[in-house]
């Protein structure tokens, strides 16, 4: 049952007070006549109530069943396949399984195949889940409910995937639309309805949607019995601001325009229901066509351990070769002399008559052998090291939300090392940075600011001043960073709060009512009576009670009044003015009645009639409603942008501008959003002649309707008088400021891409510290373009390339090093500067400015503007979003954040990553970015180097084996080496590695920049560890035949055997890996330590039971440790001097690039090491100091820039005052 608010707010016929947004005159066609939809791109018909018209050709549509996964049941197991096989080394393996089922294979097949099938098994089981996860969420989309007319009148619930093209659906209030409809009627007389398209838009403002008057009697259950209609409109297409379509009805045709239509996956507010017919359904509806394919991602690091493998494996080729044209050489020439062989009766790979035959039988065989160059192992170790990791970045505790319970989320693991390479963020806005939450924070009424409580702005640049500042406590900022001069000549401060009581002002603002930050003992409580400008203030709250288009909602129960408003900043205001004693408390047709408390102390209703409303919007940037008090006085009340009002002030209404102006100027340094309020008496005579013209331009047929409104009303909102200016602050989320100025500091760039209007993406601009008073902004719009001129996209291309040229040459021909530019373009301009002659030009602005902001784009917009960051740059992107309207940015980037907000789990079951709250971005980043960057590269560099120590080693014995494929070591210790011998150190040093602690990462923000730089990963570092590999396998071998070749190895005076030099060889190769990685570790636990020396003493506990095993099991090593081995000095003095030889060069270079060229951890390290942070402060905050990366964005960046100024007036006042006393 409707409630009885309800009611008495639909019966209200909003097209008497609309004048631009969505009213249509009640006639039927334009002279013009109807669409003219002829033609590709405008073939859609569509029969009303006969869906089944559309389930055969030529109108086969598509159900509306949506699926966003990337596999299905049939394509699972080719493209899982197909992906699992684009790794290089995994082709690899798979010829060497192959070959192992030959004759002439080294290795049993077993052994070649299961490690393979292991490795491939584990990647795809772990691509099922994360798609499986994707099933269930388009599951639970497609299984939602709605109401469907099932004939004869007749509605029933039907699964949203069961719509069809044609149906009539009946949806409810706060229910999203399960289709692109068209709307027939609702439950408001005159059919308007409110639609928040929060989810395709980000938009929190409502927008007004009204169906054609002809449709209005559509308004119940049995009026869709014998309703048949036909829309011809165009075809399934991204754009969601335009349509065009007819619609036949009763022989009539009506045309259609975006007004009438209602989008998948917006939602139905303030409205109890609405009838409409589906128009396109599924992956025809226009949210869906800006969606992207599910894409499959690989880290940066994978993509280069490619080339790695294609050097490894040109490597393993030209070995191989040589090892082949050595035994064809040897079989040839040698094998004849060889009698005890018996040449005469081998087989054709021994054959001294074929010995190319026998080279080429030998060239699989070597490939096979050398195969330990290209470890299948290292897949094995990266995916279990980073599936630990993604279990550590679940689990941190420091990255978990209270509020909502949700803690961080490593959706797939495939990309932790992307996360310590990141270049540019690119955020959506609202719901990401915002918490779509709005609260009346100050005001200025008649030259005099009000209001004493700080934005978060203010709270976060104090902060960061008492940080730098740490003996202020409890004392006001020392005079060389405090904002207000005496003077007066700087203006209020922008920061002058005690930096001791940031925290407890932090505590204290939290809103005890919603909307209402405000606080101020002048206004509260009726104080304002008191004030000299008594008057001014209560036109100022009335005029926040009046201009507006809100509804109220009286609560029977509790008696309170709640608002239903359009845009936050309206529900903001109305709050606001009840709090002052002005309530809004019920809305006739024609009146607003507000309940006053001032001035007479008692509540008193009084009734202002409405006689226009001029609503607001992006182009008119103002709203006017002219009322009648009960005096009978007709005033024009107005809000709008500053800009917009001054301009049209009147000279004898200017009284207060240059006090309003300044305080705007603090509000928006502060990061709040203005608002300037003013007001007109108008006389009978001047108001009757004007409605006239504009009931007459109301009623315009044609396209100059909405300009012949806009004329109309510029001339009534002429000859203003200013009363004052609103800053309302656009809640960020928490900790927003602080963390972009992190991220900022660790010289990451952020973009910010939203659907909100350019003017509420500027304020959260200023709000989050990415644009600030003294930057230079190049905004590059369209709105200046001649739409009369013949070819209106050549002109309007011609014009943005020249904006875009513009830009360029200011910021290319700034001297000034400290200037700082924002590039703000809108969607509209985005369409033509995305084009493909034009969006390198776009992007070469965009990366010389410090913040870039794009405006009213569509969800396909933020997917290409991504795609052209990602590809033009060449450097690692994130995309970070919380609604369906981000998926396509998310899906497109390097690395997708998705945030669990309050917009639904589309963005996070796109995402790579999920958080609680944006602030969580910085740990993610720095913290974990930073250390799983290090540890996979550095993990890598070491698996490359320790498989080339050990394959070499079988290389350089084939020369002394007449190349024959006989391996130096025992198959077990092959089989070993990479499975348990030198695994678990390895993966402990991927898994527990970290150069510093979080807390460094965080107080050090300049070390991230050690990922992006790619220093641990780069060709020099990576060819290092080669050569190092080289040099070790070298050592290892000719040190250990040159020192055992012609010694006595055993008491009795016998010489060392092929078993006894293999194993001490082996010996040596597992002590110098593990002396390797206990030198490369910085940081070491219990874990560690057992690993490393775990796997070395493991290593001596196998061959003990080994050498104690049946011999035909040991074979050649029965008893070898206990009677060859230990009994040996030899064996000990070669393996301690061996392993000590093979990391002198490691152990010099790190000694020497500490002592003379350390990076930026080294010097950390030292530091933390001789507790030199704690004995010495001032060191260590000079260093703190220096480890940020030069930014122009954040709120340290604003304090600097304040600072430069500050200093900049003392020094011209000090050369004044020098000029005077010379003088």
């Amino acid at each position: 049952m409707v409630r009885t608010g309800g009611r008495l707010r639909e019966k209200l016929r909003w097209s008497k007070l609309y004048s631009f947004s969505c009213v249509r005159p009640s006639v039927l066609l334009d002279p013009e006549g109807p669409h003219s939809l002829q033609g590709p791109g405008y073939s859609r018909i569509v029969h009303c109530n006969q869906p089944r018209l559309h389930r055969k050709k030529p109108l086969k549509y598509p159900t509306n069943y949506i699926s966003t996964t990337k596999y299905n049941i049939i394509t699972f197991l080719p493209k899982a396949i197909f992906e699992q096989f684009r790794r290089v080394a995994n082709v690899y393996f798979l010829l060497a399984a192959i070959l192992s089922l030959t004759p002439i294979t080294p290795f049993s097949a077993v052994s070649m195949i299961a490690p393979l099938a292991f490795v491939v098994g584990l990647s795809m089981a772990k691509e099922a889940l994360e798609d499986w996860r994707r099933f269930i969420q388009d599951m639970k989309v497609n299984s939602r409910k709605v109401y469907i007319h099932k004939g004869e009148g007749q509605f029933g619930y039907k699964h949203w995937q069961k719509l069809r093209v044609g149906d009539i659906v009946k949806v409810e209030k706060d229910q999203f639309f399960p289709a692109d409809l068209l709307l027939l009627s609702s439950s408001y007389e005159d059919g308007i309805c409110y639609v928040e398209t929060m989810n395709l838009d980000g938009e929190t403002n409502l927008k007004v949607k009204r169906s054609l008057e002809v449709t209005l009697p559509l308004d119940d259950d049995m009026a869709f019995k014998d309703f048949t209609a036909t829309i011809r409109c165009e075809d399934p297409n991204p754009n969601l601001y335009t349509f065009v379509g007819n619609f036949e009805y009763e022989r009539q045709v009506y045309s259609l325009d975006p007004t009438q239509i209602l989008l998948r996956d917006s939602k139905l507010r303030n409205t109890t229901f609405i009838y409409g017919v589906v128009i396109f359904t599924g992956h025809d509806s226009k949210v869906m066509q800006n969606a992207t394919k599910s894409p499959s991602k690989r880290s940066g690091i994978e993509r280069k351990m490619d080339y790695i493998i294609y050097i490894l494996f040109t490597l393993l080729v030209l070995i191989s070769m040589i090892s082949s044209i050595g035994f064809a050489v040897e079989t040839k020439y040698k094998m004849p002399k060889w009698w005890f062989l018996q040449p005469k009766n081998s087989p054709d790979l021994y054959d001294p008559s074929k010995p190319a035959l026998s080279g080429i039988f030998h060239l699989i065989t070597a490939l096979i052998l050398y195969g330990y160059l290209i470890p299948i192992s290292l897949y094995v170790s990266i995916e279990v090291v980073k599936v630990l990791q993604a279990m550590f970045i679940n689990q941190d505790i420091q990255m978990y939300d209270d509020e909502t319970g949700n803690p961080a989320q490593a959706r797939t693991s495939n990309l932790n090392e992307e996360l310590g390479q990141v270049d540019t963020i690119l955020s959506d806005k609202t719901g990401t940075l915002t918490c779509n939450q709005m609260d009346f924070l100050k005001c200025s009424i008649a030259g005099v600011s009000y209001g004493v409580r700080s934005s978060e702005v203010e709270i976060a640049a104090a902060k960061q001043i008492a940080s730098e500042n740490p003996n202020a406590h409890g004392q006001h900022i020392s005079s060389e960073v405090h904002w207000e001069d005496n003077g007066g000549d700087f203006g209020t401060s922008e920061i002058e709060i005690d930096a001791g009581l940031s925290n407890k002002r932090e505590k204290s603002r939290k809103p005890v009512i919603k909307g209402f930050s405000f606080e101020d003992d002048r206004l509260m409580h009726g104080n304002w009576t008191r004030e000299p400008n008594a008057g001014t203030i209560l036109l100022f709250f009335r005029i926040l009670a009046l201009c507006h288009t809100a509804i109220p909602e009286p609560n029977e129960e509790t008696g309170d009044v709640t608002y239903e408003a359009e845009s936050p900043d309206e529900g903001a205001f109305l709050v606001a003015a009840r709090e002052f004693g002005f309530e809004f408390c019920r809305r006739t047709q024609s009146s607003v009645f507000i309940r006053e408390r001032y001035p007479s102390g008692s509540p008193v209703e009084r009734e202002f009639e409405i006689l226009n409303l001029l609503e607001f919007s992006s182009k008119r940037k103002r709203m006017s409603v002219i009322v009648r008090d009960e005096t009978g006085q007709i005033l024009l009340l107005c809000k709008g942008a500053d800009s917009i009002i001054f301009d049209r002030l009147s000279k004898n209404g200017r009284m207060y501008e240059d006090d309003t102006n300044k305080h705007l100027n603090e509000y928006g340094e502060a990061g709040l959003r203005t608002l300037a309020l003013a007001y007109r008496k108008l006389d009978e005579s001047e108001y009757s002649s004007w409605n006239t013209e504009f009931l007459k331009a109301k009623t315009t047929i044609g396209p100059d309707r909405e300009s012949q409104l806009e004329r109309v009303s510029d001339m009534i909102e002429r000859d203003l008088i200013l009363v004052g200016a609103t800053a309302v602050e656009d809640k960020l989320q928490k900790g927003v400021p602080e963390c972009i100025d992190k991220l900022a500091q660790a010289g990451l760039k952020i973009w910010v891409l939203t659907g909100d209007k350019m003017e509420t993406a500027i304020n959260i601009g200023f709000a989050c510290s990415l644009l600030r008073q003294g930057m230079k902004q190049i905004c590059i719009t369209t709105g200046n373009i001649d739409l009369l001129a013949q070819d209106v996209k050549k002109v309007a291309k011609e014009n943005i390339s020249m904006q875009i040229t513009n830009g360029t040459q200011m910021v290319k021909l700034e001297k000034d090093p400290h200037a700082a530019f924002a590039l703000i373009i809108d969607g509209k301009t985005l369409a033509y500067a995305l084009e493909d002659d034009m969006k390198h030009q776009f992007l070469s602005l965009a990366v010389g400015c410090a913040s870039v902001i794009c405006c009213r784009v569509s969800p396909k917009q933020k997917a290409m503007v991504t795609r052209l960051v990602k590809e033009g740059t060449g450097k690692t992107t994130l995309a970070v979003g919380d609604g369906a309207n981000d998926v396509g940015m998310i899906q497109e980037a390097d690395i997708g954040v998705g945030i669990s907000g309050v917009e639904g789990m589309q963005a996070v079951m796109a995402s790579d990553f999920s958080i609680a709250q944006f602030r969580f971005l910085e740990r993610l980043l720095v913290v974990h970015g930073h250390w799983c960057y290090k540890r996979i590269a550095q993990m890598i560099c070491y698996f490359f180097y320790k498989n080339i120590a050990f394959g070499l080693t079988l290389f350089y014995f084939e020369a002394y084996a007449a190349f024959s494929g006989q391996s130096v070591y025992d198959d077990w210790y092959m089989l070993l080496f990479n499975v348990i011998l030198t695994s678990l150190p390895v993966i402990s040093l991927g898994v527990f590695e970290q150069d510093v602690s979080s807390e460094i990462c965080l107080q050090f923000p300049a070390l991230y920049q050690q990922g992006p730089r790619n220093l641990f990963f780069d060709w020099y570092r990576i060819v290092g560890w080669m050569f190092n590999g080289l040099y070790s396998s070298l050592i290892i071998f000719f040190l250990n035949v040159h020192i055992v070749y012609n010694q006595a190895f055993r008491a009795g005076g016998q010489t060392a055997d092929m078993a006894a030099i293999g194993t001490t060889m082996f010996t040596c190769i597992i002590w110098a890996v593990n002396m390797q990685i206990a030198l490369t570790m910085s940081h070491f636990t219990w874990i560690q330590h057992l690993f490393v020396w775990g796997s070395v003493s493991t290593w001596y506990l196998f061959l003990l039971a080994y050498g104690m095993s049946s011999p035909l099991i040991s074979g050649n090593a029965y008893q070898i440790l206990m009677e060859a081995l230990a009994p040996a000095p030899i064996y000990w003095a070669s393996t301690l001097l061996i392993s000590m030889t093979c990391i002198l060069p490691y152990f010099a270079h790190i000694s020497f690039q500490r002592s003379f060229n350390p990076m930026d951890h080294h010097v950390i390290q030292e530091i933390k090491y001789y507790k030199k942070d704690v004995e010495d402060q001032h060191m260590w905050k000079r260093e703190r100091s220096r480890a940020r990366q030069e930014t122009k964005i954040g709120f340290t960046a604003r304090v600097e820039a304040n600072i430069r100024q500050l200093k900049g007036r003392l020094q011209k006042r000090k050369s004044s005052l020098s000029v005077h006393t010379v003088s």
